[in-house]
């Protein structure tokens, strides 16, 4: 290391340089990416079959309630039979291990980790501006960032088979994904470095790009669901799901979505009860900004209950918390996932963060161009002397999603590669984004390659999807049936 003191008192020469970090030259990461496409040419992404070893994606469900609540796995096991769509989407953990079995460039990015159309939306940011985004990142782990392109890609194949696409508009729609996660990273690698964290994609430019070419039917359907979307925010949540007619506010009585904290505690837990609502708060208020602790402090602790959100999660502890501020005008509602271990961590390693719901915080804070201000974290033991962590998040915060039912083939082309730009920008915040762009080139290769992957992993999709069906119809698993149907289930998904 230079030594500062170097030069003698009172001398006004040029000051020592200061040793630098050793970063990578623009010429070196280039020549990164290129070695890596030397090594894993574009089209080898295409080539792929599942192992024959693979494990039985049933068996991978089974493994996976043992440490999930009994009462609602018959709900997640029917949620997940409604179609091929709704099982990939409860499928991360399935899908990981076929992932750990492609070829990877070797370069690493902060990744989603269950990537899928449906875990992207439109946001409030805190300075209440809209911006196109992700919004899952249960399974976000560091590893390669094809991983999250591909599960993007299949995501795209299935949900256009759902919706009675052909096959040229499937491809087309995959495609479409791809090159738009390929163009825009290569805009990214000529970006400085804040230029790359600060970018962002506004709403009306989403809705621009579907409607372009569109009827007037379609555009009108998309901006009604962005429109609706962000106006349910923590007021109607709370019209939605709080019961005033005892004069108190409560959460309802909605079994299995919504049970109330009061009729799931037992005479032990009771007596437990206001310890372990003060250990939340205590927690949770450590793990939030000096600032956003000091808005924390206004609101007092009312309520609690159990929510269950999306397909994947169910199952899995999911709370919902009511507090107030000034009066019963100004209300919190917070939302507590629990955060396990990420299904990319066998194959990627182990998170940096030994507490789960940080491992969460911390990547959506990396991907996200901006996160809620009251995201934080916390852990409980449970009384069955477990340890359960948790993260915490405002809940139905200016959030919105489009319905994929209401997409014809070409805006269905649209969405995905608005979708596969907002992934790019996501990975460019911490990975190799010059490499990758020097590793994906100017050509379609890649796209061409990663819609064969698409075709033959929704393939593959079907058929795990029908062992699902036959293992309920053999009794090897149970599944409660809901009222409604796919779209209902779509739209609930992160709520």
């Amino acid at each position: 290391m230079t030594d500062l003191r170097s030069e003698a008192p009172g001398t006004r020469g040029r000051l020592p340089e200061v040793e630098p970090l050793p970063p990578m030259s623009i010429r070196e990461r280039v020549a990164r990416g290129l070695a890596a496409r030397d090594r894993v040419p574009l089209a080898t992404h295409g080539a792929w079959h599942p192992d024959p070893t693979r494990a039985d994606p049933v068996s991978t469900l089974e493994r996976q309630a043992e440490s999930r609540d009994p009462a609602l796995i018959p709900l997640r096991h029917g949620r997940m039979a409604g179609s091929p769509f709704a099982f990939y989407r409860g499928g991360a953990a399935i899908m990981a291990a076929d992932l750990a079995t492609t070829r990877a460039s070797g370069l690493r990015a902060q990744l989603c980790g269950d990537a899928h159309l449906v875990n992207f939306g439109v946001f409030d940011t805190p300075e209440r501006s809209h911006v196109f985004d992700i919004n899952d990142f249960d399974e976000t782990l560091p590893g390669p960032w094809e991983w999250d392109v591909k599960r993007l890609a299949a995501s795209v194949e299935i949900a256009a088979r759902d919706l009675g696409f052909d096959k040229q508009q499937r491809t087309s729609a995959v495609k479409s994904a791809v090159a738009g996660y390929r163009t825009r990273m290569a805009q990214l690698a000529e970006m400085s470095n804040l230029e790359v964290w600060h970018s962002r994609l506004d709403v009306d430019d989403v809705l621009r790009r579907i409607a372009r070419g569109q009827d007037d039917t379609t555009s009108s359907h998309v901006a009604r669901d962005v429109r609706k979307g962000l106006k349910r925010n923590h007021l109607t949540a709370f019209s939605k799901l709080i019961d005033t007619t005892d004069g108190e506010a409560r959460f309802a009585r909605r079994p299995p979505l919504l049970v109330p904290i009061d009729d799931l505690l037992d005479d032990r837990s009771r007596r437990r009860y206001v310890k372990v609502i003060r250990e939340f708060l205590h927690q949770y208020r450590a793990s939030l900004s000096t600032q956003h602790q000091h808005l924390l402090d206004g609101y007092r602790y009312v309520h609690l209950a159990r929510k269950v959100v999306g397909v994947g999660s169910v199952g899995t502890r999911s709370m919902v918390v009511l507090m107030m501020g000034l009066n019963d005008a100004d209300p919190l509602l917070l939302q507590l996932k629990e955060a396990k271990r990420s299904v990319l961590e066998p194959y990627c390693g182990p998170s940096e963060y030994s507490h789960r719901g940080r491992r969460v915080v911390e990547g959506q804070r990396l991907m996200q161009t901006a996160s809620d201000p009251l995201l934080g974290w916390y852990r409980l033991r449970a009384l069955d002397g477990k340890v359960h962590d948790f993260y915490v998040r405002q809940l139905w915060d200016g959030k919105a999603s489009i319905d994929l039912t209401h997409l014809n083939p070409k805006a269905l082309a649209a969405y995905a590669e608005v979708c596969g730009m907002t992934l790019a920008r996501a990975h460019a915040r911490t990975g190799f984004r010059v490499s990758i762009a020097a590793y994906l080139g100017d050509t379609d290769e890649f796209d061409d390659a990663i819609a064969r992957f698409a075709r033959t992993y929704a393939d593959l999709n079907e058929q795990d999807h029908a062992r699902l069906v036959e293992a309920i119809g053999s009794g090897r698993l149970d599944a409660e049936a809901e009222p409604g149907d796919e779209v209902s289930d779509r739209r609930r998904a992160d709520r």
